[in-house]
């Protein structure tokens, strides 16, 4: 599989039309099977943080006052990430946070996203749920840190999509894995996903 980034925010909320902001963000990037390079980093957008996200995220008020700017994170975390694609564990909810956060500083994203949440639906359909945590637990994924925190969520994330590829090539003898082929199984809806695989397959 081609490169990719896996992302993470950890925000105030959960929507950035509602006002909510991202305090951190981590990505990694994936090459050949391994992680071979990161950034994470705190970022101040001037919003306060509700007791009931720092009680989750351990993230204070206090943390953000000393982190840089929303604008100055966002310049970076895009210019490691640059153009190839991202993926994200439930990522609806990270793309708009990060085409949202990008809008202010003038910048549009250019690559498309890729759901580890939604591919674990097909490929991992006997997991007992489909919450980043549940699938570290059922894959025997290395838990990388307190979850929650944008680093360690993007390490697992990781891993679970390196888990997945496996799947891929193993259980469903896909020899070639792509970003475009885990963007159509995806979309595919679940009575669909043995004659999207046996397409990849050539059969």
């Amino acid at each position: 599989m081609e490169a990719v980034a896996v992302i993470d925010f950890e925000t105030t909320g959960l929507s950035p039309a509602q006002g909510d902001r991202a305090t951190e963000v981590a990505a990694v990037i994936v090459e050949n099977g391994r992680v071979v390079d990161r950034y994470q980093s705190l970022m101040n957008a001037g919003v306060r943080i509700p007791a009931y996200i720092e009680a989750l995220t351990g993230i204070s008020n206090t943390m953000i006052c000393g982190a840089p700017s929303a604008a100055e994170v966002m310049r970076d975390v895009s210019d490691f990430v640059g153009g190839i694609p991202i993926v994200a564990h439930n990522a609806s909810f990270d793309a708009r946070f990060w085409d949202a956060e990008l809008a202010r500083i003038r910048r549009t994203r250019r690559q498309t996203f890729v759901c580890s949440l939604l591919l674990s639906r097909r490929l991992l359909p006997l997991a007992p749920s489909h919450k980043l945590g549940a699938l570290v637990e059922y894959a025997k994924l290395p838990v990388a840190g307190r979850y929650h925190r944008a680093l360690a969520d993007a390490e697992m994330a990781a891993s679970l999509l390196l888990r997945l590829e496996e799947e891929l090539r193993l259980r469903h003898q896909v020899g070639q894995v792509s970003v475009e082929l885990l963007c159509r199984i995806q979309r595919a809806p679940k009575a669909q996903l043995l004659k999207c695989l046996a397409a990849a397959r050539g059969g």
